[in-house]
């Protein structure tokens, strides 16, 4: 099952959900600020993108400059920092079969999509 990590109120995130729903595949809607990733999901995730944890943040928020920037930080603190504050997660993740993306640009989720590995 093809799963998106949404948030509704971003233009990039709603850009992946629109071309998951014209792509025709069933999919679950994970909208990630109200059903928060475990720490656990979030290692699952990181694997499947295949990418350090640091690079799953969105390091212009004012949580993450206020609170981890320039520090020191191990994978599973920057980890749990996300898990904690889920704003701090990057936006749309796409997961089908193993792997995923983060669609900026969407056109990323459109080759996850096609790929039939």
């Amino acid at each position: 099952m093809i799963k998106i990590y949404h948030n509704p109120r971003c233009r990039k995130s709603r850009e992946g959900l629109e071309l998951l729903e014209k792509s025709g595949q069933e999919f679950e809607i994970i909208k990630y600020l109200d059903n928060v990733p475990s720490v656990e999901e979030l290692k699952n995730v990181i694997q499947y993108l295949g990418i350090e944890p640091e690079a799953l943040v969105r390091k212009n928020e004012a949580i993450w400059k206020e609170n981890y920037k320039g520090k020191q930080l191990s994978d599973d603190e920057i980890i749990a920092a996300m898990s904690e504050n889920p704003k701090l997660i990057e936006r749309p993740i796409v997961i089908k079969d193993g792997k995923a993306v983060i669609g900026r640009p969407a056109e990323k989720i459109s080759d996850l999509l096609s790929n039939n590995s």
